[in-house]
């Protein structure tokens, strides 16, 4: 039986670098496992690449088909932004491995729809200080700056991710992003250990 990789951590924390890397290394052989969201695409993504990115009418249409293993909605600068796990046919555990990409909140769903032993949590986390710039430097990149929402995502990652909350969900072990290529290999030590 396959396991998948959960990656997570705070907003600029390297997940989405560290998830990508891991995807392309070839010796992992791990498949994607791509969630849903409503918010606007970002420079740079791509449909069924970093997200699928769905209307609020499609993703009722997956409620409606009880599809939809988790979700939450942030009430954002730019309005509601719904992100979801939803079981669409994608993940088959029984002929390989996946990597995934979210928050804490839904790791512990998607552990409690699969069970604990399936899902391994890989929370990546790097000094405040150095996330504030690295999101900055990354928003300021963007055709259309959204500062506003930034500072949000930044601030609400302090509950999100409190120290209380991390221990509530198991998670013991943690990755620091200092260095991306240190980081990468301790994690996929943990991924061939895990195997």
């Amino acid at each position: 039986m396959g396991k998948i990789f959960y990656i997570m951590g705070k907003s600029a924390s390297g997940k989405d670098t560290i998830f990508r890397r891991l995807l392309s290394d070839g010796r992992l052989g791990l498949r994607e496992w791509v969630l849903y969201t409503t918010r606007p695409m970002r420079d740079g993504e791509r449909e069924g690449v970093e997200y699928h990115f769905v209307t609020e009418k499609q993703l009722e249409e997956f409620r409606r088909q009880g599809k939809v293993i988790e979700e939450r909605t942030y009430q954002t600068v730019m309005g509601p932004w719904t992100y979801a796990t939803v079981d669409d046919g994608q993940m088959d555990l029984s002929r390989a491995d996946y990597l995934a990409c979210g928050v804490l909140e839904s790791y512990q769903s998607i552990r409690r729809y699969l069970g604990a032993g399936l899902v391994v949590p890989l929370y990546v986390e790097v000094e405040d200080g150095e996330r504030l710039r690295r999101a900055w430097l990354r928003e300021r990149a963007q055709a259309h700056p959204r500062y506003g929402e930034m500072c949000r995502r930044f601030l609400a990652d302090e509950e999100d991710f409190s120290e209380e909350k991390l221990r509530e969900a198991g998670i013991g072990r943690r990755y620091a992003n200092q260095d991306l290529e240190a980081c990468l290999e301790e994690i996929r030590q943990e991924i061939r250990r895990k195997r």
